[in-house]
C-alpha cells in the first residue's frame, strides 16, 4: 500500500491548518503521516511514496525550520527518492512565490516530480502585529488544502505517481 507523508513547519498557526486540512482528507485515501518539520528526518522520507511540504514564508523565504528539515534530510536521501510524486503549500502575508521556488529547487535536486503547481494561500498580514499574530485560514482556502491531499492519495493509491 502506498504511503503519503505531509511536512509541515508553523508559527502562527496557518500552515499547521493547511497540512492538517491536506491530512484530513488524504487519511481517508491512503496510509498518510503528518509530522512537523522539526520533527521529519530521512527515514520518513524513504518510507513514504509521496510527498506535500507545506511552510509560512518568512522574510521572502522559505520558513527556517522547513529549510533545515532540507538541510537535515537532503544528502541522506539524494538519489534514493527520485521520482517520487510531491506537491507544496505555502502561507503567506504577501506573496510566497520565493518559498515556492526555494522548495522547487530543493525538490528538483532530489528529482522529485511535482504533480501540481503549489498552493499559496495569502494571510494579507503586512504589519508586525499581523504577522506575529495566530491565523485562521479561511474555509474556502482550507477547502484547497484537501483537494491537494485528497488528489496526491488518490493518486498515489492508484499507482498515477
Amino acid at each position: 500500500m502506498a504511503k503519503f507523508l505531509i511536512v509541515y513547519h508553523s508559527r502562527t498557526g496557518g500552515s499547521q491548518q493547511m497540512a492538517e486540512a491536506a491530512f484530513q482528507a488524504a487519511r481517508e485515501e491512503i496510509q498518510t503521516c503528518l509530522v512537523p518539520a522539526e520533527q521529519a528526518g530521512p527515514d520518513d522520507l524513504l518510507d513514504a511514496d509521496g510527498y506535500l511540504f507545506c511552510a509560512p514564508e518568512n522574510l521572502a523565504a522559505l520558513s527556517g525550520v522547513m529549510k533545515d528539515f532540507f538541510d537535515r534530510c537532503y544528502y541522506p536521501v539524494l538519489g534514493r527518492i527520485e521520482g517520487r510524486a510531491y506537491a507544496q503549500m505555502v502561507c503567506a502575508g504577501s506573496d510566497g512565490e520565493s518559498a515556492a521556488r526555494q522548495t522547487a529547487r530543493i525538490a528538483q535536486g532530489w528529482r522529485l516530480r511535482a504533480v501540481q503547481e503549489p498552493l499559496i494561500i495569502c494571510t494579507h498580514a503586512q504589519t508586525p502585529d499581523a504577522i506575529l499574530a495566530p491565523k485562521s485560514i479561511p474555509d474556502a482556502d482550507l477547502a484547497q488544502c484537501r483537494e491537494i491531499g485528497q488528489a496526491l492519495a488518490a493518486g498515489l493509491a492508484m499507482g498515477m505517481f
